[in-house]
């Protein structure tokens, strides 16, 4: 591992205008942190990471790089671009542990942070080194929210979020697991004990549905459930997936690790919305993709599909309104998330939009004097590295608005 970091270091061309730090949503300074790690000051290359990007370490396992730091490498357009991917993985998860995060001293000030995904660990981290008090409440019994309930373990180790935990608790970040704000507590409670501001990253967990009959039957699941607790589901041998992203293709490696022996992923069009290094694993791993596919009903046999009819260009002509019966002996819907309305119900004041999505301003604020949200809450189902980008204007804006220097309107 060792040497092949070191020699994708070494490709590195520490470009003048540096097209891989554009292509980062969050903008890592990549090739001043390859320049230190090639120096032999990996600790420098590891502050710069997470000095920019709390989420560092898991942004090198799950980000999609091919179409962003790696995807505007100048090295890709001829041959291979340089695997900036594993050398943040290495860089990051060798500093991770050794790593002191400097705070100032406390300002008295509570900030209440709902929800232990990517957005809230990253408020939680910045508002720390700032000098407020945070506390993290999570409706599940461990944090990091997707990362833990909705990315395999094969993808992500868990043992990363653990890793993630005790550096919280460490600066003095309190956490609240197993409560959800919302039922006994709600965030009026927040503010009556002392709470300065609140920031709301609850993420998407309700799943959508496809609207067909047949989706309540025994043998129906949907994918944001199966990937919270793969164990407690017995698929059977052969499994149909309706929907092809990233969260399907998850769906498709764990269920054939776990047992499975026929896989099959459904999509209404002709190309798959994951990434081309998930659809490459997920064929390696078993899984057959099957396009033009368009879910009429859900039996208990399995799906019914009709062909969807293309012209030579790929536009969509028509359907093929002959039932075609696939047997399966599970189905897992696997079309996207939206949020849960919890909050909303039981805090006046705090508007959604009509699918369900926090309404905010640029600043993250919501409607809601002194609550702030960011995350998938905010964008729908986005990646991580999105997610943290975001979350550190908010932690700015939240951090402006205890300080009293926030002068942005809230949104209508």
């Amino acid at each position: 591992m060792t040497v092949h970091v070191i020699d994708e270091a070494n490709r590195c061309l520490n470009c003048k205008k540096p097209m891989c730090r554009q292509g980062c949503p969050i903008q890592t300074p990549i090739p001043m942190m390859i320049k230190a790690f090639k120096e032999g000051d990996l600790n420098e290359a590891g502050e710069m990471l997470f000095s920019n990007n709390p989420m560092s370490m898991i942004c090198s396992l799950v980000c999609n790089h091919e179409k962003q730091c790696e995807g505007h490498c100048v090295l890709g357009r001829k041959g291979e671009p340089v695997h900036i991917s594993s050398i943040e993985n290495y860089v990051s998860d060798t500093y991770f542990d050794k790593m002191k995060i400097e705070c100032a001293p406390s300002n008295g000030k509570k900030v209440a942070v709902i929800g232990a995904g990517p957005a809230g660990i990253t408020i939680a981290i910045m508002l720390t080194k700032k000098g407020y008090e945070v506390t993290i409440f999570d409706a599940r019994d461990k944090i990091g929210g997707v990362l833990q309930y909705g990315i395999p373990d094969f993808r992500l180790p868990k043992t990363i979020l653990e890793r993630y935990k005790k550096k919280l608790r460490e600066i003095g970040i309190k956490i609240r697991p197993n409560t959800t704000i919302g039922g006994a507590l709600e965030i009026k409670d927040l503010f009556r004990d002392g709470y300065e501001s609140i920031f709301i990253g609850t993420g998407v967990w309700r799943p959508k549905k496809l609207g067909i009959k047949g989706e309540s039957l025994g043998n129906v699941h949907f994918a944001i459930d199966y990937l919270a607790n793969p164990d407690s589901y017995e698929l059977g041998d052969t499994v149909a997936i309706i929907g092809m992203g990233n969260s399907a293709m998850d769906v498709a490696r764990t269920a054939l690790r776990k047992g499975a022996r026929n896989v099959t992923l459904y999509a209404r069009g002709l190309k798959s919305q994951a990434s081309a290094e998930e659809i490459a694993y997920a064929k390696v791993d078993g899984a057959v993709l099957s396009f033009g596919m368009q879910p009429v009903e859900i039996t208990d046999d399995g799906p019914v599909f009709q062909k969807v009819l293309f012209d030579e260009e790929g536009n969509r002509t028509g359907v093929d309104e002959t039932p075609i019966q696939v047997h399966a002996d599970s189905t897992i819907v696997s079309v996207s998330q939206g949020p849960k309305d919890k909050l909303v119900n039981t805090t006046e004041g705090l508007k959604a939009s009509a699918n369900g999505l926090l309404v905010t301003n640029q600043f993250g604020e919501t409607t809601h004097p002194g609550i702030f949200a960011a995350g998938d809450v905010v964008l729908g189902a986005k990646t991580v590295v999105e997610a943290t980008a975001y979350a550190k204007v908010v932690a700015d804006a939240m951090d402006q608005y205890m300080q009293g220097t926030l002068e942005e309107k809230l949104p209508e």
